[in-house]
């Protein structure tokens, strides 16, 4: 079968797409709800492969493009949605050449006659922030969809190709692309009072269990080296409450890097004089950029929001003040992030030894299950999810604070905020090793059981959140 033989039968089915797929409406609907939790409303979206266009409309784009090479399906899909722009193209000999923030390429790898050559051609219609948002079926469901064929319950497609997830993850190494997250829906494809919800909503989203599942989506990114060739300002967030015999050594071990430094000192309310030490560095240091806030709210991640707020600089850095985590250490973070080596670079202190006090056994214990666990739900690996230093770049932090309203409210301490908004917006989460020190002034202000009930209740909303849609 030659390109032709595929194109003239997307031709043909065109004018009874939409009732096949109104025939199929709960997968359909299904995939539709699946896109639109990926793709934040309001975005650049190019579709490829778009069809009739009731999957673009769904992820509700700012600006939307549809292409299809076949001509039937763009004018079916133009006459059907006009506030969108649909054109004749071909993903393999592409001729668009605009930028967008999502590309959706929906049960398409598996039609197309040389994959490799589109996902090369992919680069044309990337910037470095593109997302690529990839659906393909699984091949385990092969013979039950070949039945379905037969009892048209489901509409004859030519022969597909036989693309593993891991077919596609190293066709998007060779062609320039990293993937972000991987996820597995549905599995049952139509609706059954109940048995759906139950099987769909729980048991597709359990370990193991999820391998069965139809439909596999893969999120990539473009890998370029580097998203400039410049130095970034950076701004140093830290969050410090009875850590007076700290706030020094924050400023004298901090190393120079970037293309300039600022210090936001957030003081939460303290009973050891920790303001007026921070004023008092601020006047030792002249020559350092140093701001000095006193919080509006309790605790951390109200510090941490306000910290970020009264912040100039391009990047964003975490730095407690407890210096636990070395600020020797945070020229890798920057590293990182400008070479574009991740969008949220966490810091990981569970893999050199630890000073003999720094993490006491039960909190080790609790660190690593909590590592696991968050990158089920997350659906990226991540070791250390409780290390305060946590670095991204502020177009960043704004977006995440802009569909803040998703979850909420919900975290005192400010890691999670951030960590379920970066999952949710598909950042590319990496980690950075570093070495964590014995404090040097002051004692842990964090209670092993009553902040560790806390931490199962976030990880209870945030598989209610992001995991089990």
């Amino acid at each position: 079968m030659d390109k032709n033989v595929i194109k003239d039968y997307f031709n043909a089915i065109a004018p009874i797409r939409k009732r096949w797929k109104k025939k199929r409406k709960y997968y359909n609907r299904a995939l539709e709800k699946y896109f639109a939790f990926i793709i934040p409303a309001g975005c650049r979206v190019l579709e490829i492969g778009c069809g009739t266009g009731e999957l673009l409309n769904a992820v509700r784009p700012a600006y939307g493009v549809g292409i299809d090479f076949s001509r039937e399906m763009i004018r079916i899909a133009g006459e059907s949605f006009p506030g969108y722009t649909f054109r004749v193209d071909d993903i393999e000999d592409l001729r668009l050449d605009e930028k967008f923030d999502y590309v959706i390429m929906s049960d398409l790898a598996m039609s197309l006659w040389d994959v490799q050559k589109a996902f090369r051609c992919l680069n044309r219609v990337c910037h470095e922030k593109t997302k690529i948002v990839i659906s393909n079926y699984n091949f385990l469901w092969e013979p039950a969809l070949k039945l379905a064929e037969k009892l048209r319950l489901k509409l004859r497609q030519p022969n597909q190709n036989w693309l593993s997830t891991q077919d596609v993850y190293n066709l998007l190494h060779l062609t320039g692309f990293e993937p972000v997250k991987t996820e597995r829906k549905i599995l049952i494809p139509f609706y059954v009072p109940l048995l759906t919800f139950l099987f769909n909503r729980i048991v597709a989203n359990l370990p193991l269990l999820n391998r069965m599942n139809l439909v596999t989506f893969i999120v990539a990114r473009p890998v370029t080296k580097s998203i400039a060739e410049r130095d970034y300002s950076v701004s140093i967030i830290v969050p410090a409450r009875n850590e007076k015999g700290n706030i020094e050594n924050a400023v004298r071990q901090l190393p120079a890097f970037g293309a300039s430094q600022e210090f936001v000192f957030v003081e939460g309310h303290s009973s050891d004089r920790t303001y007026e030490e921070m004023l008092r560095v601020k006047d030792a240091y002249p020559d350092k950029n140093i701001k000095v806030l006193t919080q509006t709210g309790r605790g951390k991640g109200n510090a941490v929001r306000e910290g970020f707020e009264a912040a100039t600089g391009d990047i964003l850095f975490i730095l407690d003040a407890d210096l636990t985590t070395p600020p020797e250490d945070m020229p890798k973070f920057y590293e990182a992030l400008k070479q574009n080596r991740g969008e949220f670079i966490n810091g990981c202190r569970l893999v050199y030894p630890m000073e003999k006090q720094a993490m006491r056994l039960l909190n080790l214990i609790a660190n690593k299950s909590f590592g696991v666990l968050f990158s089920y739900l997350l659906s990226q690996p991540l070791k250390d999810t409780l290390c305060g230093t946590k670095v991204l770049f502020r177009r960043d932090y704004e977006s995440i604070r802009d569909n803040r309203a998703y979850f909420g409210d919900f975290d005192p301490f400010g890691d999670f905020d951030l960590l379920f908004g970066a999952a949710k917006l598909n950042l590319k989460i990496t980690e950075i090793i570093v070495r964590y020190k014995d404090r040097a002034y002051g004692s842990t202000q964090i209670s092993r059981f009553r902040h560790g009930w806390l931490l199962v209740k976030m990880c209870l909303f945030a598989a209610r959140k992001i995991k089990f849609i």
